[in-house]
């Protein structure tokens, strides 16, 4: 029997809550970390690009790792998708089920493979535990649809009752281009799922299987009335914002809107944009959900649990068919890109609210760069990709941050050491772009600059937006700068972002910067005020000066 039989409701006192909500958040964090150190691929053993989590049998987020928010997204479907497709009476222990696609396979793009195990205690499910990891591979291919992205991957069993099912792996493995790479970070995954099951396990023979249930439920009701006790210090209203999204994929800009209504303890956002596009930048409506949640919990209270139930409070509606809520088969690859506009979105509309809690725009892009070839030594296929950090959007009473990954990425920037040993790729220069955040009374972030040699003919794809655009400042600050990419004067123009590097030919790429927070000019008067005050100028001169 493997569904959970009726019992009464067990009451668990705040203590107990608390150190099983630790627990649950331990087992995530442990798991993630593992999934880290088992790794292969630098996508994932350097820069962090995975996610973990625990699931309750009714496929609500029960604890989530503080790795990457999008994630949730390739999250939010799975286990729905894998009940819907095969009774709990058919399911065992040992199963293992692998996903990926954005419309039937509970992921949000296809590179995010989704590995989701049954945690089974005294012959029933009690939860599940899933990851997923960027696997770095399907590079060199086109984004008119979701066909030419890579293997599309609906729910199915990867494992039976702990018996790998070689020929679906097989099958996998075939349409990859690193297959290597792929099996070793499949298998790490396994690995940090198969701890999550034992670490759950655990805690049900320790404390008992209701009583971890029941502190899970109390968990969600608890982030249920934080969120709901923070809007409420929202004055009601409805609140507007306009932003656009550019990428090197189409030519103009494309107009994205946000209508936030704050009643009460609840919250509604509507987003408005285009019809789905013939590119690579369509998000579907599980990627924005995890966006809005994002964006909504660090204007609300950022300390509320990462869990199912801070979104009791919201409402999210879009057009089906749209830029922000797309439907197959609409190409999503470059999902993370738009994502990042709809945080500025959320909280370009409630800085006119609660200004005190929202920064200025941050970089508002995911940089991605990604080269790929065959190695001159060994002929085996290599592909590097990497999303490049840039500026964080100046705070209410702080500079921001220089040269960090921000909102729906949190992943590392790559180390030079590490690139340069595993591909035929040189760094010449890694710098913070001097003068990149924008000015204020308090500055924007600085964007990076990396500029890459290549060691070998290969493939470069690059991605971004702010390319015509500009992060924007709040409140007097002013705008950082945009994207920027140099391939030399003699280089093979990109087509639709993709193109042909030479051994030798350099290749530069220099994020943007944050948008800066008040009037620059209060600054400047704050610093002649510090300087008059330490002596290093005189009042009188200071008022010569600058008046």
């Amino acid at each position: 029997m493997n569904q959970l039989a009726p019992r009464p409701p067990v009451t668990v006192d705040p203590i107990s809550v608390e150190v099983i909500g630790s627990a649950l958040s331990s087992i995530v964090e442990e798991m993630g970390e593992a999934l880290v150190r088992a790794s292969y691929s630098t996508n994932i053993k350097e820069r962090r690009d995975c996610s973990t989590a625990l699931f309750t049998t009714t496929g609500e987020t029960l604890c989530q790792a503080e790795h990457i928010p999008m994630h949730l997204g390739s999250f939010l479907a799975m286990i729905p998708l894998i009940t819907k497709r095969f009774p709990a009476a058919e399911i065992a222990p040992g199963d293992v089920f692998i996903g990926n696609d954005a419309y039937e396979g509970g992921g949000t793009h296809l590179p995010d493979i989704v590995l989701a195990e049954p945690i089974f205690f005294e012959t029933e499910i009690v939860a599940w535990a899933i990851n997923t990891a960027h696997h770095s591979d399907f590079a060199d291919r086109g984004h008119a649809h979701i066909y030419q992205e890579g293997i599309r991957i609906p729910p199915i069993r990867l494992y039976r009752a702990g018996e790998l099912q070689k020929d679906v792996q097989d099958l996998i493995l075939l349409n990859c281009q690193v297959p290597r790479e792929r099996l070793s970070d499949l298998r790490a995954q396994m690995a940090a799922n198969r701890l999550g099951v034992q670490r759950m396990q655990a805690l049900c023979a320790k404390y008992g299987r209701d009583v971890v249930l029941s502190a899970g439920n109390a968990l969600m009701d608890y982030a249920e009335r934080k969120m709901r006790a923070g809007i409420v210090t929202i004055p009601d209203g409805t609140y507007t914002f306009a932003d656009v999204y550019d990428n090197p994929e189409f030519d103009g800009e494309v107009p994205l809107s946000i209508s936030v209504t704050v009643e009460g303890d609840a919250m509604r956002l509507h987003f408005e944009a285009p019809p789905q596009m013939r590119a690579g930048f369509n998000m579907t409506y599980t990627a924005l959900l995890s966006t809005v949640y994002y964006a909504v919990k660090t204007v609300v209270d950022p300390t509320i649990l990462p869990n199912a139930g801070l979104a009791r409070a919201l409402t999210v509606t879009a057009p089906a068919g749209t830029v922000v809520n797309a439907r197959a088969p609409a190409a999503v690859f470059n999902r993370i890109g738009p994502s990042q506009r709809v945080v500025d979105l959320v909280h370009g509309a409630l800085a006119k609210a609660v200004p005190e809690r929202v920064t200025a725009a941050s970089c508002g892009t995911v940089m991605m760069a990604c080269f790929s070839g065959v190695q001159p030594t060994s002929g085996d296929p290599w592909i590097y990709i990497e999303t490049i950090g840039g500026g964080f959007g100046a705070r209410p009473n702080k500079d921001g941050l220089d040269g960090v990954h921000v909102h729906m990425t949190n992943t590392s920037n790559l180390p030079v050491e590490a690139l340069e040993v595993e591909y035929p790729l040189t760094v010449l220069r890694y710098e913070l772009a001097e003068g990149s955040g924008g000015a204020g009374r308090y500055r924007g972030g600085l964007g990076l600059r990396r500029v890459y040699r290549a060691e070998a003919d290969c493939r470069f794809e690059f991605d971004t937006s702010r390319i015509r655009s500009q992060p924007w400042g709040l409140f007097g600050g002013e705008k950082a700068t945009g994207s920027q990419l140099d391939l030399g004067a003699d280089a093979k123009p990109l087509v639709l972002g993709q193109g042909a590097l030479d051994r030798g030919q350099i290749v530069t790429i220099q994020t943007p910067g944050g948008g800066g927070y008040g009037p620059a000019a209060e600054r400047a008067r704050e610093a002649v005020a510090r300087d008059v005050a330490d002596g290093t100028i005189s009042a009188e001169a200071a008022e010569a000066l600058y008046g």
